[in-house]
């Protein structure tokens, strides 16, 4: 897997994470299966690392619960960044190339 691979799977995970409520703040990210992230052309080998990482749950749990870590006064928008962000940083710190 080159680092572009890596650039693209980060980036299709990453647009999983959504908005559901923006007057809550609620955050939803259920990430894909093997089908749906190969049929996005996402390098086979990447798809398996990330569905092998046993730092998967724990990234998603993380995710969901971002808005309990922000201030109240931040905006929904704030909110999704700061969930987006804790995808890319899973990636950034565990992900092998």
């Amino acid at each position: 897997m080159t680092a572009d691979d890596l650039r693209k799977l980060i980036e299709f995970v990453e647009k999983k994470v959504r908005l559901v409520d923006p007057a809550e703040r609620g955050i939803e990210f259920d990430l894909p299966g093997e089908s749906e992230l190969l049929e996005a052309g996402l390098d086979p080998e990447g798809v398996r690392q990330l569905l092998e990482a046993p730092w998967l749950r724990e990234m998603i749990a993380d995710v969901r619960e971002t808005p309990d870590f922000c201030e109240p006064g931040d905006p929904p928008e704030q909110v999704l960044r700061y969930a987006r962000d804790v995808v890319v940083e899973y990636f950034r710190k565990r992900f092998q190339l």
